[in-house]
C-alpha cells in the first residue's frame, strides 16, 4: 500500500508508545486520523501534538475499551460516519503482565486475553468487513511481539496472547488472499522499546485488580530490559511503515532476536526440549 495520502488510518492505543508515534507518522503522510484509547488524557496529548506537528490534520479522537466489542464496533461506526473509508488499521492496543505461570490470577488472564487478543479480534470484526465492502487497498497491522514467536519465563499470560495474534494475523493473511481482496496484512513484532507498556497497571480496570503475587522481580527485570532498548518508538513506526508500504508480512524491528527464533524453531522440528531465551 503506497500511497497514502488522503486515506483513513484508524490506530487503538494512541495515546502514548507505538500508537502515538504511528499517529505521527501517519499525519506525515498526509493521512486522515481516527484515534482511541481508554486513557483519554494521553490520547488529548497525542491530537494536541499530531495538530502542532501536521497543521491541519484531520483528525477524530475517541475513548475505546478495545476488550469491549461494542466500544469498537462504536469506533468504526463514527469512523465511517467521519470519514467514510479505512485503509490502514493499526490493531495496536496492549498490556504486559508479570509472574510465574501457576499464580498469574484470573484477571491476569482475562485482562490480558481482552486487551492484548479480543482487542485485534473486535478490530478485524468491525472493520475488515467494511474494509472488503469498499474494495479499495488497504492494510492491516496487528501488534504482536516477539513474544509471539518465543516462550519467556515469568511471561506466560503475555506470551501466551501475543503468539495468538501471530498465528490469527497468518490466517487472516491467508482467508483474504482467498477471498481475492485488496487488503494486506502485517504483524509487528518488536523487542524492548521504551513506550509505556511496563506501566500497564496505571490503566487496569478496578474490576481486574487481582495481580499475580509473584510479579515483581519479573516486572522489574521488564522495566531495566525496556529502558535499555536501543530502538524508540519513532523507530518502530518508521520501520512499521517502511514495511506496510512494502506490503511486508512479518516485521521484526529487532533482527538480533532471529537467532533466538531460529533456536526455538530447530528445538521443535528436532524434538529437542525448548531452551531459556533469556538466561
Amino acid at each position: 500500500m503506497r500511497e497514502l495520502a488522503g486515506k483513513v488510518a484508524v490506530i487503538t492505543g494512541a495515546a502514548s508508545g507505538f500508537g502515538r508515534e504511528f499517529a505521527f507518522a501517519c499525519a506525515q503522510e498526509g493521512m486522515r486520523l481516527s484515534l482511541t484509547d481508554v486513557d483519554e488524557r494521553g490520547l488529548a496529548e497525542t491530537a494536541a501534538l499530531v495538530a502542532e506537528r501536521c497543521a491541519g490534520t484531520p483528525a477524530i479522537t475517541q475513548r475505546c475499551d478495545v476488550a469491549n466489542a461494542a466500544d469498537v464496533e462504536s469506533l468504526a461506526a463514527r469512523t465511517y460516519q467521519e470519514f467514510g473509508a479505512t485503509h490502514l488499521l493499526f490493531n495496536n492496543a496492549g498490556i504486559g503482565v508479570s509472574g510465574p505461570t501457576w499464580t498469574a490470577t484470573l484477571d491476569d488472564w482475562t485482562w490480558s486475553i481482552g486487551v492484548n487478543l479480543m482487542g485485534v479480534v473486535h478490530g478485524i470484526r468491525s472493520f475488515v468487513p467494511r474494509m472488503l465492502a469498499a474494495g479499495e487497498p488497504g492494510h492491516i497491522v496487528n501488534t504482536a511481539s516477539v513474544a509471539g514467536f518465543l516462550s519467556v519465563p515469568g511471561s506466560a499470560v503475555y506470551c501466551a496472547t501475543k503468539h495468538a495474534v501471530v498465528t490469527l494475523s497468518e490466517c487472516l493473511l491467508h482467508d483474504l488472499a482467498l477471498a481475492k481482496s485488496r487488503l494486506g496484512v502485517s504483524v509487528l513484532a518488536p523487542a524492548f522499546v521504551n513506550t509505556g507498556i511496563a506501566e500497564s497497571a496505571r490503566n487496569r480496570p478496578a474490576t481486574l485488580a487481582a495481580t499475580n503475587p509473584l510479579a515483581k522481580p519479573f516486572e522489574d527485570r521488564v522495566r531495566q530490559a525496556v529502558r535499555s532498548g536501543k530502538l524508540s518508538a519513532e523507530d518502530v513506526a518508521r520501520i512499521t511503515m517502511d514495511a506496510v508500504k512494502a506490503d511486508r508480512f512479518y516485521i521484526f524491528t529487532h533482527p538480533a532476536i532471529k537467532p533466538s527464533i531460529d533456536s526455538r524453531m530447530r528445538e521443535i522440528l528436532t524434538d529437542a526440549p525448548p531452551t531459556n531465551p533469556m538466561p
